[in-house]
């Protein structure tokens, strides 16, 4: 049987594909398959990263069998291993998109949400559907949905179980991008490679600063940008790309990801 996650290398960009038919279902397998997945782009030379899937739909949400007879113990560790997964995917220096087409749910979703970007297409549909089983997103697709759309759309979202349109995801500020479904692929790889081909350790600063704005506000981010911006002149990008600017003008130069 076929590992429900697998990775895939498009030059530069990495691309993690959900493929676990008949409607791409979490369960242990496809958690554990994609936080290996995601430590094995940690230890590439890849320079950005695609989250896609197969189908129909991009997502069914978690496989509802796992949690019959789980003990809130059990539950705590299985949780708290989702948790850790999203973040190591959250902290991956390179940058991360989304690519969503179709029924996203609960655990699709939430990966999704641990992502730098989201496009979606315009036939989209989102939830965080946990309700119906009587949980609340256990891989943080709550806190994740606050730090986008703010905390009272995300009660609204969570509470409520309902499906999302993505238009109203993208005026939410969740998404960063509506495209027609049948663009989604295409444009989102071009936009992928083109992250690829930028200034790949400047991008892992960008990370950083955002991070530390989310963690403790401008006050946080201030004290930070010093060293993070400051440490970007020893990359050999940016000193090929000052150079080629004084000589060629802006917009010409190459990065090799150093």
């Amino acid at each position: 049987m076929a590992d429900p996650v697998r990775l895939e290398r498009d030059g530069a960009v990495a691309v993690l594909v959900l493929d676990n038919p008949p409607v791409n279902l979490f369960g242990r397998e496809a958690f554990e398959a994609l936080t290996d997945l995601v430590a094995e782009v940690e230890g590439s030379d890849a320079r950005a990263l695609v989250w896609r899937a197969e189908g129909d739909l991009f997502s069914g949400g978690a496989d509802v069998n796992v949690f019959d007879g789980t003990s809130s113990a059990e539950g705590g560790e299985m949780f708290k291993a989702l948790v850790s997964g999203v973040r190591r995917l959250e902290a991956l220096p390179i940058p991360t998109l989304a690519l969503v087409h179709g029924l996203c749910l609960t655990a699709g979703l939430e990966v999704s949400l641990g992502c730098d970007l989201i496009w979606a297409t315009e036939s989209a549909k989102f939830g965080l559907v946990e309700a119906v089983v009587g949980l609340t997103p256990g891989a943080g697709g709550t806190q994740r949905m606050a730090e986008r759309a703010g905390p009272g759309r995300a009660r609204e979202f969570v509470m409520t179980g309902g499906l999302y349109d993505a238009p109203t995801l993208e005026r939410w500020g969740v998404l960063n991008r509506v495209v027609g479904d049948d663009e989604l692929l295409e444009k989102g790889m071009k936009f992928a490679h083109r992250l690829a081909a930028g200034p790949t350790v400047a991008h892992g600063a960008t990370k950083r600063l955002v991070r530390a704005y989310l963690e403790g506000g401008v006050d946080k981010a201030d004290a930070e940008t010093p060293a993070v911006s400051g440490g970007l002149f020893d990359s050999e990008d940016l000193q090929n790309a000052v150079k080629s600017f004084l000589r060629d003008g802006p917009g010409k130069a190459t990065f090799e990801g150093r």
